[in-house]
């Protein structure tokens, strides 16, 4: 987190400070650096400068228009899942021929809007998807660019939320399947077969399977094309892990883990472009968390702390449904203070004020002693933060803030309470 780091015994984004913020914007509240935002996209795009690709950032990860309309400028592609994520990235500025359309289940008026739009290419992941879209396509007389999702059946050794590739997952098409579905799409009316697509998984810190995933889609072209398929694109996924334990480090700061840091980009791509290469298709990737994770916190006051036998709990004013991770996968997020005060530590539950033990932030965590009032900053949170949060217990959304330098804009106000209705 090159662009969130201590001066002092304070918290900075780039070079403003972070209790400031929360003092100004009220929390809970998400900060993003764009500085930060700015390099991830670069460190990832620039590994493949050399080869005729598209970076396309995954809206899922965080959909805030004002981010998209950063990345939009420094040259990226979109990849969407939705007609709301397409609507969003038409708004911040995305070329129609830099954008992807995955997703499993794409309904019908999203196919007609996607192709009346111009994408580059759907994704498509069925024999019935594929003719719903032919059927669309035939419609509106228009040609739909298609690549098809094959699953390879490989482990990303990720978390089973978020592992794709396995054969028993819903996303793509059998890898044993494939030629056969290649040869039924090359049969229907106004598609394109351009290439191949395949997404293995999200928070992936081992190189070797997308070395495998890259030898697979490899193997793959060179059998389609033994078949006479002009395969020419290859949509290479996403899920390059970030570092989430020890994300941020101070001598006050307990440290977290020995474990070791997560790939650099470079550590990811070095051993996988030979492979792409020897192809000589265009090589697209959609790489979400890996851009914005680190570009963005949470911060939240404490409200309360309190002991129960054996148990310490620090009450905070940020809860699952501002950053339901933690909830959902049990996800790990480094939770340090915004003024070091103290070089006391303690173990405690970290909760929010929602009516679910399910509630947390982090468990049976040592930290910097926290009191009433601190405020506190969630790591490494910019990817599927806000883009999960919801309105549980009637809370209200939080507001998000983007930092430049020493500049501050408001990119999402807090909702207010008359937008409940």
């Amino acid at each position: 987190m090159k662009y969130f780091a201590y001066k002092e015994k304070d918290l900075y984004c780039e070079d403003v400070q972070l209790k400031e913020l929360a003092e100004e914007f009220g929390t809970p509240l998400y900060v993003y650096s764009r500085n930060q935002l700015v390099e991830n996209f670069h460190s990832i795009d620039d590994q493949f400068k050399h080869l005729d690709h598209r970076t396309c950032y995954a809206l899922k990860a965080n959909s805030n228009v004002f981010l998209l309309r950063t990345l939009a400028e420094e040259g990226a592609g979109a990849d969407v899942v939705s007609a709301g994520e397409l609507y969003l990235a038409f708004k911040a500025g995305f070329k129609p021929e830099h954008i992807v359309f995955a997703g499993v289940g794409k309904r019908e008026d999203e196919l007609e809007y996607a192709l009346n739009e111009g994408i580059h290419c759907f994704n498509v992941e069925s024999t019935q998807e594929l003719q719903l879209l032919s059927l669309v396509a035939l419609r509106l007389q228009k040609t739909a660019r298609v690549a098809l999702r094959i699953n390879p059946d490989i482990d990303s050794e990720s978390h089973p939320y978020v592992s794709t590739g396995l054969k028993q997952h819903k996303f793509g098409i059998e890898s044993g399947q494939a030629i056969e579905v290649f040869r039924f799409a090359r049969g229907l009316p106004n598609l394109e077969l351009m290439g191949v697509h395949m997404h293995i998984g999200s928070q992936i810190v081992k190189v070797s399977p997308f070395v495998e995933a890259a030898t697979f889609v490899a193997n793959l072209v060179q059998q389609l094309r033994s078949e006479e398929f002009p395969i020419s694109h290859i949509d290479f996924g996403g899920g390059f892990g970030v570092q989430y334990v020890n994300a941020l480090m101070h001598e006050a700061i307990p440290p977290e883990s020995t474990e070791q840091p997560a790939p650099t980009s470079s550590d990811f791509f070095s051993p996988v472009i030979p492979v792409l290469q020897q192809t000589g298709c265009s090589i697209w990737l959609e790489p979400g968390r890996s851009i914005v994770a680190d570009a963005g916190i949470l911060l939240t006051q404490v409200l309360y702390t309190k002991e129960m036998g054996q148990k310490k709990f620090v009450i905070v004013d940020a809860a699952m449904n501002d950053l339901l991770r933690p909830s959902l996968y049990n996800a790990y997020h480094q939770i340090v203070p915004t003024t070091i005060d103290t070089y006391e530590h303690e173990k405690v539950d970290v909760v929010g004020p929602i009516c679910e033990t399910g509630d947390f932030f982090a468990k049976e965590r040592m930290m910097s002693r926290a009191k009433q009032k601190d405020t506190l900053a969630i790591l490494t949170a910019g990817a599927y933060g806000f883009v999960n949060a919801s309105n549980y217990n009637s809370r209200l959304r939080p507001a998000e803030v983007l930092v430049n330098g020493d500049r501050v804009r408001v990119i999402r106000q807090r909702q207010s309470l008359d937008q409940l209705l």
